[in-house]
């Protein structure tokens, strides 16, 4: 370090009642203020994200196989057979998980004098429950096996709070065809997912009495859930299925198909992320250039002592952009510390509620990605600090002889 960047080094403190000190503080705190929310906002997306799609994909799997006709609907289905040879090359692909039959029948669920639409959700004995038990909040889930019929019924919260049922209550469960037939079923427990459009309308119970109604062979299902390792081979998967494992009256669709308003809020959350974060950084760039200018006319004369020691521009440039850094470098350590705090104070505590109809969860939820944390640390310094060297360059401007006399 030659003479006069180690003289400067010494006298570019900055006097704590000057105008430049205030400054300096409020970059210091736009900085924080702007890291905090940043990383806020990707925790809370993220965790939207993951407990979002992780509910869609407990209740419907990655994948949906089922055959297809357009004169019907998806609750009113065509069966195919569980032995067919495209269940077992598709079970045995690589990036498949899990495979699971499920037939869907529409009625009319009975209790007292209270009557409620419903879709029944026939489910066999490969059934997940891994997955969907963490949205059983009362009772149990119900066991299938092979050899007998089960009467169980498990209702979602919102159908159980409108039919004025509890667990272990039975309910009778109509189906108007030809003629009006009806099963008697036993509340054995209540799901909650928070997801309107499978809370009010569906309801789980044996496959076995899907197949019974509809006069189907034991074989006979109304589709496959396909669930994936990796969620990122999706579209993929999907295609490879689609084209080179099933026939032409059969097909399948992906999750994000088949409920596409959820996939595209949470699409819609992302994009909200990205024009937060790009705000947040232009507010901190434009408080680090506002403290960096002032800091260089408050030392307009020290530039001037210092060019006439024969210090270079370049030099001077690098105390400054030093000075910046150390700015930078302070108000990122209070936006982590404030950032990363109230995150896991949300993580533990949940204290920020939300309206579950709207949001699909009851409080905001939070996923911490330590790659996308310093991510964004990383991007938010090399950002502030790159935006600084064009102001830096004011330096060269200052002539010598008038910076001496600039008081």
């Amino acid at each position: 370090m030659n003479f006069p960047v180690f003289i400067a080094r010494r006298i570019s403190g900055v006097r704590k009642n000057s105008f430049s000190g205030l400054i300096i503080k409020i970059a210091t705190i736009a900085v924080a203020l702007s890291l905090a929310v940043m990383l806020l906002s990707t925790a809370f997306v993220n965790g939207f994200k993951k407990e979002i799609t992780k509910k869609v994909f407990g209740f419907n799997g990655h994948i949906k196989i089922h055959s297809y006709d357009s004169n019907k609907s998806m609750e009113d289905q065509i069966p195919i057979s569980r032995t067919m040879d495209a269940y077992d090359s598709i079970k045995e692909l690589e990036d498949v998980a899990h495979i699971q039959v499920f037939a869907n029948k529409i009625g009319v669920i009975k209790k007292d004098e209270i009557i409620e639409g419903i879709v029944l959700r026939g489910i066999g004995s490969d059934f997940n429950w891994d997955e969907f038990s963490n949205f059983v909040i009362e009772g149990q889930p119900f066991i299938v096996n092979d050899t007998a019929r089960s009467n169980d019924i498990l209702l979602s919260s919102y159908t159980a709070k409108r039919l004025k049922v509890k667990v272990g209550d039975d309910l009778i469960a109509y189906f108007v065809e030809n003629r009006i037939r009806y099963r008697k079923f036993t509340v054995v427990g209540l799901y909650k997912t928070g997801l309107e459009d499978f809370d009010e309308r569906f309801a789980l119970i044996d496959i076995a009495q899907i197949q019974k109604l509809n006069g189907w062979e034991k074989d006979d299902v109304g589709g496959l859930m396909v669930s994936l390792n990796d969620i990122g081979k999706l579209t993929e998967t999907n295609e490879e299925i689609y084209y080179k494992h099933l026939e032409h009256d059969i097909r399948s669709s992906t999750v994000k198909e088949t409920n596409p308003g959820i996939f595209d809020w949470l699409e819609l959350q992302g994009t909200n992320e990205s024009i937060i974060m790009i705000l947040m950084v232009i507010v901190a760039i434009i408080n680090m250039i506002t403290a960096l200018l002032i800091l260089i006319l408050e030392r307009t004369n020290m530039i001037g002592i210092l060019k006439a020691l024969g210090a270079s521009n370049r030099n001077i440039r690098g105390i400054f952009l030093y000075k910046a850094a150390r700015i930078i470098g302070f108000g990122m350590l209070f936006g982590n510390i404030v950032g990363l705090g109230l995150s896991a104070l949300q993580y533990y505590f949940h204290f920020i509620k939300l309206p579950e109809e709207s949001y699909y969860m009851s409080y905001a939820p939070v996923e911490f990605n330590l790659g996308i944390i310093l991510l964004i640390n990383l991007g938010t310094f090399i950002i502030a600090l790159s935006a600084l060297l064009i102001p830096s360059y004011l330096v060269s401007w200052i002539n010598p002889v008038k910076a001496i006399r600039f008081d």
